[in-house]
This record gives structure tokens, C-alpha cells and sequence, in this order.
């Protein structure tokens, strides 16, 4: 059994997977003190997870019905993400591993997200290309095999998912607002309004001017109107956010000619993205997946998943491990 510590951000997350990639368990805590403040607060998101990672654990070695004696690796998020918040996993990790006499395992945030399709699909087609979209990170990843991908298009300031939750903040939603969003889109005329959409080279994203435009849009109108036309204004703001990523993809799919697409991240949960990026994979004649919502968020599983790879090819880490916050693109 491997076990798996996730702790990158404000989730507190633990998994148990078996040698054939069998997820025994996935245990999450969220941390609901960010709400208040509009955003996460990387202080109390480290303190928070000092304070659930022992019980969060235990809860996921129970669930797996196992005992701590049981687990042969441990793996953890090595990075990138909060400093303060990486450190409380990846010295429970350490310990553990020491403890237990066991291999440690470094696993990289972002190539997690992307092999959490295994999960549901370990004998997915490589190579394939992914689309990565969270709150930190907006990506077009080309996956050759579990352990060798490549940066092939990436946002130029903002990621889509700082976008969502940026605009839900002009639009007067709590924290986290990107599902707010979503959910009032539903509802909306995506037509309403051109939000519009920066022109940048190659593969790449910039959300920023969205987000401008977005806020001199509301400045302009009153209260009454944004009230009236909200669900209107979500709908042609996530429309545009939407068109913004699967535009680039289109192109990326026409020049890699993947045998597979995949969407991977905290955004593919969104609703109108999971069925624009569904019918992406109907037009070029190739399958589209999408992980189970709970394995778009930040989760443990999809560690678990990438330290087996890992740990299988002899990757091993040790007790000089240290957390890093920036992501090579270039790796």
C-alpha cells in the first residue's frame, strides 16, 4: 500500500492506493476560515493544516482498512503551492517515512492533475494532450507517458481559475466564487454581453485584460442593472473565459494530433467548460476525458497515482526534501 499526503494549498488530503492503482481511500478537509477574508490567507492554511493532517491521515488508513504498519511508501506533494502549507505535509511525510523505514516520494502538484485520468482510466492512449486549468495554473501539457510531459502552451499572467474567482469577487460573491459563477450562468444569455477575448502567440493564455474589462464593464453600470442582468453577465463572462481555452486547445490538437484530450484541474469542475470541452473531443473525432469532480480539486488520490509511477520507476526521494512554490515550465 502506498499512502499519499496532499497539502499544497487549503486542502487537507490523504489517500491510500494499492500496487495496481486501486484508490482504498481519499479523505479530504477543507478549510472554510478563507471564506471570510475573500481569498486563501497562507498563514492560517498552514496552521489549519498542522491542526487535521495527524486526524486526516488516520481517517484515510481507517477508511482503506489498514494500519499505518501496512503502508511501504508514502508520497507527497513536493510543490508547487503554498510554502508555508507544503511544509506541514512534506515534514509529516519525512517523519513518516523515517518512522517507517519506507521510500519517500516527491510528487509534482501539476503533473498530478494531469494523471488523475489514471485513476478511472489506467490504460489511457499516450501520447495525449491535456488541458490544465486551476486556480494557480493554465496549461496545455503534451503526455507522452506518466513520467514525461511537456509545457506546450501556458497563461502569460493570470490563470483562468484566478479569473473565475477575481470576477465573482466584482460581482459581489463570497469566496470561493467560481462555482457561483457557474451556477448562475445557467440561467444566463452567454450572448449578452462580447467580453473580450487577448490575442497572444502560440499556445498561450492572458486572462488579465478579461478581468479589466470585466471590472470597467460593471463600473459603468448600476446596481440595478448588474442585480437584473447577473446571471446574464456570468453567462458572457464565463463564455469568454470558456472560448479563451478551448480556442488555443483547438490548435494544439491540430498540431500534436493526440490520440486522446484530456481537462485536468480545480476549473474542470465548471459545468459549461466540461460540456464545451466534450464537444471539442466530438469535432476532431477523438475521446474526452474528464475526472470525477472529486478528483479535479485538489485531492490526495491523484497524488497517490503519480507517486505509484513514480515509485515504480525508482524515483525515490530522501530526507533532504524541500518544498518549491514556482513550477519548471520547462520540466
Amino acid at each position: 500500500m502506498l499512502l499519499a499526503i496532499e497539502s499544497s494549498c487549503d486542502e487537507t488530503a490523504a489517500a491510500v492506493c494499492d500496487l495496481e492503482g486501486k484508490i482504498r481511500s481519499n479523505v479530504l478537509r477543507s478549510q472554510a476560515i478563507h471564506a471570510k477574508y475573500g481569498g486563501v490567507i497562507p498563514e492560517l492554511a498552514s496552521r489549519a493544516h498542522q491542526q487535521s493532517i495527524v486526524t486526516v491521515v488516520q481517517h484515510a488508513l481507517q477508511q482503506a482498512g489498514i494500519t499505518k504498519n501496512e503502508v511501504k511508501a508514502i508520497a507527497v506533494t513536493q510543490g508547487p503551492g503554498l510554502m508555508g502549507a507544503l511544509l506541514v505535509g512534506v515534514h509529516f511525510a519525512k517523519g513518516f517515512a523515517l518512522s517507517k523505514n519506507i521510500p519517500l516520494i516527491a510528487v509534482n502538484h501539476i503533473q498530478a492533475h494531469v494523471l488523475a485520468h489514471l485513476i478511472e482510466h489506467p490504460n489511457i492512449e499516450y501520447p495525449f494532450l491535456c488541458l490544465l486549468v486551476s486556480g494557480g495554473h493554465t496549461q496545455i501539457m503534451w503526455v507522452k507517458s506518466p513520467l514525461e510531459m511537456k509545457v506546450v502552451g501556458q497563461t502569460l499572467d493570470d490563470a483562468a481559475g484566478e479569473a473565475f474567482d477575481k470576477g465573482a469577487k466584482m460581482l459581489g460573491f463570497t469566496y470561493p466564487g467560481g462555482p457561483l459563477i457557474d451556477k448562475y450562468a445557467q440561467k444566463g444569455n452567454s450572448d449578452f454581453y462580447p467580453f473580450p477575448i487577448a490575442n497572444v502567440p502560440d499556445f498561450n493564455y492572458s486572462f488579465s485584460g478579461l478581468k479589466t474589462a470585466l471590472l470597467y464593464y460593471l463600473q459603468k453600470q448600476n446596481t440595478d442593472f448588474v442585480q437584473l442582468h447577473l446571471a446574464d453577465i456570468c453567462a458572457s463572462y464565463q463564455k469568454a473565459i470558456t472560448q479563451a481555452l478551448l480556442d488555443k486547445f483547438a490548435l494544439a490538437i491540430q498540431k500534436y494530433g493526440p490520440k486522446v484530450i484530456t481537462l485536468s484541474g480545480g476549473v474542470a469542475a465548471n459545468s459549461y467548460i466540461r460540456t464545451k470541452f466534450l464537444e471539442l473531443g466530438k469535432k476532431f473525432n477523438l475521446e474526452a476525458y474528464i475526472p470525477k469532480f472529486e478528483y479535479c480539486t485538489d485531492n490526495a488520490a491523484m497524488i497517490a497515482i503519480a507517486g505509484l509511477h513514480l515509485w515504480k520507476a525508482g524515483k525515490i526521494a530522501d530526507q533532504s526534501l524541500v518544498p518549491f512554490v514556482m513550477y519548471p515550465n520547462d520540466s
